[in-house]
């Protein structure tokens, strides 16, 4: 009987515990906590937010197809903030000898900053830099990989 009437105590105070429990748990959820993460002003790649990279094709400087939006979506945003200036900062892969690639990030920021006027932002809060493949996003060997390291970053300097 004894036997018995520990047990029941035991079963008894385990119970108690886990329903106190349970009642801290919904008691100290109280304030919500957002899911959003904080704006650090960094979107995509090394490009300043709300702007966004332009991607662009294997050995190739020229804007094509959806990067057009992209580069219209910069310059919107540009036309909109006069006292903001940017540096384009072209890239590519780490395939082509680091000369070709130094050349090729430099026609990649070039042909940004090109389309960036002709769609009515002034050249002088424009300049441009080629890291070539110095400042690798991924470093995998695979397309996926390649295709995220050949863009042009637009990032805010002033």
């Amino acid at each position: 009987m004894a036997l018995a009437f520990l047990v029941v105590g035991l079963g008894l105070t385990g119970c108690s515990k886990k329903s106190e429990t349970a009642q801290q748990g919904t008691e100290g959820a109280g304030v919500a906590e957002s899911l959003e993460t904080p704006d650090t002003g960094i979107m995509e790649g090394r490009t300043s937010g709300p702007m966004v990279p332009v991607y662009f094709e294997f050995d190739s400087s020229t804007v094509t197809g959806e990067q057009v939006q992209r580069i219209e979506t910069n310059a919107d945003f540009l036309k909109k903030n006069p006292d903001i200036s940017i540096r384009i900062e072209g890239n590519c892969d780490p395939r082509g000898t680091q000369e070709y690639n130094l050349a090729l990030g430099e026609r990649r920021a070039q042909s940004a900053k090109s389309y960036l006027v002709n769609l009515g932002v002034k050249a002088n809060r424009l300049t441009t830099v080629s890291f070539g493949e110095e400042k690798l996003l991924l470093f995998g060997h695979d397309e996926i990989s390649y295709a995220q390291n050949r863009r042009d970053d637009f990032v805010i300097v002033k």
